[in-house]
């Protein structure tokens, strides 16, 4: 068992919606097939103003604001993406900055596709069990790409998820358990240096990719800790789409109800580096003390981290004004013309 958990957590995922089938209409295609395929119906889109920056920012604040401490008292800040608005120039210090942490705090940008912000909690856990640290700013962030006219733009979305961390006796939500990391080099997924849209390696995605990582980072640590999916209350799988999660709480044998409250894909997408951690968020707006989560996340090349979380008393006094399910209601509907212009395709 650690010694961490999560002081507080908050979401921010942009108003402006498009429909599966706007896309698929321009370009010919069947909208049920794409949604039956998909299992998306709508994704959410940046405005033409924000980013991941902006994104990770407003997730930030939220959390800030719940766990009722200081920016000067964070002293870690990693923003996991794969769409960092800059090559070179660090996201989590101009995120850091703006929320006035100061300048005694350790800044990274992490990269692994859409497990760059599990990532991070497992390096933030590392500081705070050594006490190198007291609170730390976990953030996933994405504003995802997509070519258009492929497949991905029908799932590619945008939000972001800001965990901070602490000692888990710093009046913690929810303390992380145990955690595992299950890694290969499995390249279904990559953008080269300077290619404005990643490439994929289609069906591959699938077996040899998503299920083998997932699966083997959730059999791993279903032993490490001998646990088994009937002592979860509830489970949480990254979601690159609506089919997968649900194909893969199944194969484990996780049921339906111990599932849905995370499927946040349904609502908005993919996310990237904020889908696991949404669905998190999701969960944690709905749980009661003393319940047990079973997350694992995925990132294309390939990997996937796991994590055995259990909530505390703490969770029914944690602010409830900027709930998951509360942000998603503020949404607009754009058309495809906008939905380009927005992100910034012309």
């Amino acid at each position: 068992m650690t010694d961490v958990g999560i002081v507080s957590y908050g979401v921010y995922i942009p108003k402006y919606r498009i429909k599966v089938s706007d896309i698929s209409s321009l370009w010919g295609k069947n909208s049920k097939d794409i949604e039956k395929s998909l299992g998306v119906t709508e994704k959410s889109v940046p405005g033409f103003d924000e980013d991941t920056v902006t994104l990770a920012y407003e997730a930030s604040s939220i959390a800030l604001k719940k766990a009722k401490i200081t920016p000067s008292q964070i002293e870690l800040c990693l923003v996991g993406s794969e769409s960092h608005p800059y090559a070179v120039n660090p996201t989590s210090t101009i995120v850091a900055e703006f929320l006035g942490v100061g300048r005694n705090y350790l800044a990274a940008d992490l990269e692994f596709a859409c497990k760059a912000g599990t990532a991070g909690i497992i390096l933030a856990a590392g500081l705070i069990s050594s006490r190198q640290i007291t609170f730390g700013l976990v953030i996933g962030s994405d504003t995802a790409q997509a070519k258009p006219h492929d497949v991905l733009e029908y799932t590619a979305a945008a939000a972001a998820c800001a965990l901070v961390l602490g000692n888990s006796k710093n009046k913690c939500v929810a303390k992380i358990i145990d955690f595992t990391s299950y890694s290969s080099d499995t390249p279904d997924f990559w953008r080269r240096d300077g290619v404005p849209y990643p490439t994929h390696g289609g069906r591959f995605t699938g077996e040899p990719a998503y299920f083998t990582h997932v699966e083997g980072a959730a059999k791993r640590l279903m032993e490490k800790t001998k646990r088994s999916p009937s002592d979860f209350d509830y489970c949480v799988f990254h979601m690159p789409n609506g089919k997968f999660p649900r194909e893969i709480a199944k194969r484990l044998r996780f049921t339906e109800k111990q599932l849905a409250p995370s499927l946040m894909i349904d609502y908005i997408g993919n996310p990237y580096s904020a889908s696991s951690l949404l669905g998190l968020s999701a969960v944690l707006d709905i749980a009661k003390p003393g319940q047990k989560i079973f997350m694992v996340s995925y990132g294309s090349g390939a990997g996937s981290d796991g994590f055995v979380i259990e909530t505390t008393e703490n969770l029914a006094k944690q602010e409830k004004n900027y709930s998951t399910l509360n942000i998603l209601k503020n949404k607009k509907y754009i058309s495809y013309p906008e939905y380009l212009k927005f992100t910034q395709k012309i």
